[in-house]
């Protein structure tokens, strides 16, 4: 496994760790459709909510949360849709959070959780 793939696994099971401490349930991880992936689909008990995890070791090009542009968004929404027609969801309020996994050599891993990011 490559640097870049372990360093987003370890912060997205970091993520996962984090929102079940909050009281999410997690529905699925990883989801993939040829359109692309969601990281962590999970609910609050009275929605969905869809998180995109970033992780990064240093903020030498931005935070990680700054990685999550406008063209990610659009990703991401169109991605929701699609999760929730395989899954046969007919209507369901969607919440779209970000978690920034800030992960440096050698220190405990600070997550920031952005909820309802856009």
């Amino acid at each position: 496994m490559a640097a870049k793939d372990e360093l987003g696994r370890r912060g997205e099971d970091l993520a996962v760790a984090y929102l079940e401490q909050q009281g999410l349930v997690v529905l699925d991880r990883n989801w993939r459709c040829r359109h692309g992936e969601l990281d962590v689909i999970c609910t609050d008990r009275e929605r969905l909510v869809v998180c995109e995890v970033k992780t990064r070791t240093s903020t030498r090009y931005g935070s990680p949360a700054e990685a999550v542009d406008d063209r990610k968004v659009r990703r991401i929404r169109r991605l929701a849709n699609l999760w929730l027609a395989a899954h046969h969801v007919c209507w369901v309020e969607v919440r779209f959070d970000v978690l920034a996994v800030l992960a440096p050599p050698g220190v405990p891993a600070r997550i920031q959780h952005y909820r309802a990011a856009f």
